[in-house]
């Protein structure tokens, strides 16, 4: 199958001759996306390529490092790991790839076909803090590791699939999970999200910006209670209720998300 390429204003995608229609909407998402992000970073990167793989394996060959992301990740956040980001790219599985992967819970079509906005986020949020990939080496994954629930908690926030993750939720819960907090790394993807979405309702949006724009020297803790504003067990206490509710929250549709 022949590759081509199509460009917006901001991107240019790389992808197979007969999934044009398919860049071109994904490329227009990314497009309003930027748009909104732009009204809450100083940077948001442009001149973006943005790589449209036909199934999982190409995505794993030309992305070693998302293997291994996904392979720290519970198998209930895996199918999610759907894409991965660099200094100027993102690769992503192609919208109908994606709508395959998704389970039958409630929400997960709607989550998977956000992949596209979830690895621009992650790029958005490395630009704007320098102890954050990209660029991707050991020294920086380990940190992307250290901080997923960051890293993932605000791609996840911020492209807009924590509001389809309840069911998801629901089901991690009702499996008998009972979560760390902050979430370790196999959680991150799942309920990293619920960290900032708590942190919005509670504090604000400029609140979520300044937690993963500026790392605490001393990690996870000061760093939640600095956004917060309060002692470590009065956040967690206020945040398993908060899973609660969004395991018994109908997710919205994706118009409403954004």
């Amino acid at each position: 199958m022949a590759w081509e390429e199509t460009e917006s204003l901001s991107f240019a995608a790389r992808h197979e001759s007969e999934r044009a229609e398919e860049a071109a909407a994904v490329l227009d998402d990314l497009e309003g996306f930027r748009e909104r992000l732009n009204e809450l970073f100083d940077v948001t990167p442009w001149d973006v390529a943005v790589v449209i793989h036909p199934g999982p394996l190409q995505l794993y060959l030309a992305q070693p490092w998302l293997p291994l992301a996904r392979f720290a990740a519970a198998p209930a956040s895996r199918r999610y790991f759907s894409g991965w980001f660099s200094s100027r790219e993102i690769h992503v599985l192609s919208p109908a790839v994606l709508k395959e992967r998704a389970s039958n819970v409630p929400g997960s079509r709607e989550a998977m076909q956000l992949a596209p906005l979830h690895e621009y986020a992650h790029m958005v949020v490395g630009a704007n803090n320098a102890q954050l990939p990209p660029p991707f080496n050991l020294g920086s994954f380990r940190r992307y590791l250290r901080w997923a629930w960051l890293c993932e908690g605000a791609a996840t926030w911020l492209s807009g699939q924590a509001r389809f993750l309840g069911p998801a939720i629901a089901r991690y819960m009702h499996e008998g999970g009972r979560p760390a907090f902050p979430p370790r790394p196999r959680d991150a993807l799942l309920l990293g999200g619920s960290v900032f979405g708590l942190l919005e309702r509670e504090q604000g949006r400029k609140a979520c910006i300044e937690l993963l724009t500026e790392l605490h020297p001393d990690g996870a803790t000061p760093a939640l209670e600095r956004a917060f504003g309060g002692h470590r067990f009065e956040i967690e206490a206020l945040w398993r209720r908060y899973l609660t509710e969004l395991a018994t929250r109908v997710p919205t549709d994706r118009a409403s998300s954004r």
